[in-house]
């Protein structure tokens, strides 16, 4: 596999490497790859709260009932858990929004929370409380040590996957079955 100068925008698919750890079989998102470091976020664990249980923990009064706040929050990463970050479709005008790739943007502010509670929601989102974070060149010589698959973003993996068939579809898409991942490096 080519090396990339940036893994913004790819995911990161969790190899048996990892067997046992917080990283086990999960997918990751990766939202900022550069001199400073990578931020990802984790798709594939969820939390046991809900969106409607989160808009109710900041006491925002949920005016219109939606399918799509009873989807749970996810356990975006080990780091920073007290908060949360969004990834959705549209990208909006929020007030701590950072537009993303095609068309996806991620938003850290409560006037967002408030909106959505509003009935005020985007096509798609996804809400995830921490992050995973690695420092410069940390990430690279995890792939090299074979911890991590990488393929390009896709937006059904995201957002239409649910959270417990993300890793086993994102291997899927390389035309790897999970049964036949090795912990043997394909390198020198």
């Amino acid at each position: 596999m080519e090396q990339l100068d940036s893994l913004e925008h790819h995911f990161l698919i969790a190899m048996p490497n990892l067997a046992g750890s917080w990283f086990d079989k999960t997918v990751i998102y990766i939202v900022e790859d550069n001199e400073h470091g990578t931020m990802g976020l984790v798709l594939t664990l969820e939390h046991n709260l809900t969106l409607e249980q989160l808009l109710d923990h900041f006491e925002l009064p949920i005016t219109h009932q939606e399918p799509m706040l009873y989807q749970k929050v996810l356990m975006g990463g080990p780091l920073d858990v007290e908060h949360g970050f969004i990834l959705h479709q549209p990208p909006g005008d929020w007030q701590k929004s950072l537009p993303l790739h095609d068309g996806l943007a991620m938003t850290v502010s409560e006037d967002f929370l408030k909106s959505i509670a509003e009935g005020d929601l985007p096509e798609k989102l996804l809400i995830c409380l921490g992050f995973a974070g690695w420092e410069k060149d940390q990430l690279n010589e995890e792939i090299q040590a074979n911890n991590w698959l990488t393929i390009p973003y896709n937006a059904a993996l995201l957002f239409d996957v649910p959270s417990e068939r993300k890793w086993e579809v994102a291997l899927n898409t390389l035309g790897i079955a999970p049964e036949h991942l090795s912990m043997d490096a394909g390198h020198d």
